[in-house]
């Protein structure tokens, strides 16, 4: 807790300035009878995707775009080795070579639907993109763009390592919002100059988060860990964004565009395109 106490206090230095699933289930579909099918037609093949059920807002969501043809015709803007590769923006259709893509969307943003540990970001994952928590601390989703997950493989040691950092990062956030609900009595007792009010405070409040974490503790289960070290994935972005599918046919398509050559701003440099798509099923 040596981390969240020094937090505690750097909070209460801001606040003054101021006031101055696992394997076996990636290769079989799920149960939910919203599950849905989408094959996408890209440039170097044929991609199909299963977007689950019981991630409503963001199938039905993508189930519009592409009844409307809102990915006919757009690039894979973003793309990363052994991480992912990136699509949806609807400004990157007929751009010219070299244009930095990225910044376009749907102009609407979809209520996050985080099933962690169900759905993670192994290989093949399908999830939304979104803004940065600065401006988006409810991590709501982009209503266009997605990426599909390629990754990397992790040692069991790695592994430990960032379920360690997974769990210190949940302590901080939980913290963090108790302070934030906090505001008002903490800054009372500064221009108070109470130290032991707030000594009190702030034993409380990390005796609240550890209660709290204590009983949703942020694990890699066994199939997740054997997922990541056998097949690879991105597990530093779980429960960050929202994972709504995966891929289950073409991932070798997937691995040819995760391949291609990118400029400095990561997009390809011969276009990479989104000919059609189409739901199957």
């Amino acid at each position: 807790m040596k981390r969240l106490l020094a937090l505690f206090f750097l909070l209460f230095q801001i606040a003054n300035i101021n006031s101055q699933t696992n394997c076996k289930d990636m290769t079989q579909q799920t149960e939910n009878n919203g599950d849905v099918k989408v094959l996408l037609h890209t440039s170097m093949g044929d991609v199909t995707l299963l977007l689950y059920g019981d991630t409503p807002r963001h199938t039905a969501n993508f189930v519009k775009r592409v009844n409307a043809g809102d990915y006919d015709g757009v690039l894979f803007h973003r793309v990363i080795s052994d991480f992912m590769i990136q699509t949806g923006d609807p400004t990157s259709k007929n751009a010219p070579k070299g244009k930095m893509l990225g910044a376009g969307d749907s102009g609407e943003q979809i209520e996050a639907e985080f099933l962690f540990p169900k759905y993670y970001h192994h290989r093949g994952a399908i999830a939304a993109a979104r803004q940065g928590d600065n401006v988006n601390p409810e991590r709501k989703s982009s209503g266009s763009q997605f990426y599909i997950v390629t990754g990397r493989k992790f040692s069991p040691a790695q592994m430990d390592q960032m379920e360690h950092k997974a769990q210190m990062q949940h302590k901080q956030e939980v913290f963090d919002r108790l302070c934030s609900e906090n505001r008002d009595s903490i800054m009372s007792l500064r221009r108070n100059r109470d130290r032991e009010g707030l000594q009190a405070l702030q034993e409380k409040l990390v005796k609240e988060t550890e209660e709290l974490t204590a009983s949703a503790p942020v694990i890699y289960t066994p199939e997740m860990r054997e997922a990541y070290v056998n097949m690879g994935g991105a597990p530093h972005l779980d429960g960050q964004y929202t994972v709504y599918g995966r891929v289950i046919d073409g991932m070798d398509v997937v691995d040819k565009i995760e391949k291609a050559e990118t400029d400095a701003n990561d997009r390809p440099v011969e276009d990479i395109k989104i000919i059609s798509a189409k739901v199957i099923e």
